[in-house]
């Protein structure tokens, strides 16, 4: 019986491990048939993320809020940074930022903040000047004052893209839950940051500023459907929602929740970046610390 067990459960993982991005790749008589899932397939699919359990108030013994910097230079980030050029690669594969502003454009995410705190709803219309710069040159003011018109060849228009998303500022909830006793993270919000449209073009500018944020139970049907590229096995790939709430990712703490309205690392600790390093390490640790004491006697 536990023989037959193994080799449903191999069948299974087998049969929904084709169902992702290149299904049906080893199949295909033709480049159509690549990608088309038969129903079978499609009915082993878990067509929605997995729902985080019901924490009481009462359960937790301890929390931390803390905001975090994922900086997209780094390797282990990748994923969520390319592809960055979608011109000559399938539809299947789309950069996170692609995937949040095209499901905002789109309506399936519905609701955008203005900051971390989720008070101030945005809309798109709202975070356009944020987004997109449409310049006019001398030129076209040359030509409309003369004319009272301007060619399409005078006006500049550049727009924010994945390619100058530089981190995502990420806010989560460390919390230690008393009933399965293990120290757990909840992601609550995330905002792509790039620099200012206005100074897209300008080298010396290193200033980075969220585009917008969102309040991440709103979008994790959105990224669940959404596949990152997986390095290891590309007939598998992880989901954004997976790569997120299982970090898989690195990123370094820039502010905790705190008696001092919950200021910045920067704020405290300034023009030392590795003074800094070394606050975030040290907030990480005392977070760790915490699950570590519970079992000392």
């Amino acid at each position: 019986m536990n023989y037959k067990s193994f080799l449903l459960t191999l069948c299974s993982i087998f049969i929904a491990s084709a169902s992702f991005a290149q299904a049906n790749i080893l199949n295909a008589k033709s480049p159509e048939e690549i990608g088309l899932r038969t129903d079978a397939q499609k009915s082993l699919d878990n067509d929605k993320p997995l729902e985080y359990g019901y924490v009481d108030d009462r359960d937790l013994l301890f929390s931390k809020m803390v905001w975090e910097k994922v900086v997209l230079d780094e390797r282990v980030n990748f994923p969520l940074y390319y592809p960055v050029d979608t011109n000559n690669i399938g539809s299947n594969r789309r950069s996170l930022y692609d995937v949040l502003i095209k499901a905002i454009k789109q309506g399936e995410i519905e609701n955008i903040y203005d900051d971390s705190y989720f008070t101030t709803k945005r809309t798109l219309g709202d975070i356009q000047d944020a987004l997109v710069l449409v310049d006019t040159t001398d030129m076209g003011y040359e030509q409309y004052n003369a004319e009272g018109v301007v060619d399409e060849q005078y006006i500049n228009k550049q727009q924010i893209s994945s390619y100058d998303v530089a981190e995502y500022w990420i806010k989560g909830l460390w919390y230690f839950d008393k009933r399965q006793s293990e120290l757990k993270y909840r992601l609550l919000g995330i905002a792509p940051v790039a620099p200012d449209v206005n100074f897209l073009n300008d080298p010396n500018n290193k200033e980075l500023i969220p585009l917008f944020w969102i309040f991440y139970p709103d979008a994790r049907q959105v990224l669940h459907e959404a596949k990152a590229f997986n390095d290891n096995n590309s007939a598998v790939p992880f989901s954004f929602d997976h790569i997120l709430n299982s970090r898989r990712f690195n990123g370094y703490i820039f502010k905790e929740e705190n008696v001092f309205g919950d200021r910045e690392v920067t704020e405290y600790i300034a023009d030392n970046a590795l003074m800094q390093l070394l606050e975030s390490d040290r907030i990480k640790e005392s977070i760790r610390n915490f699950e570590l004491d519970m079992w000392s006697y």
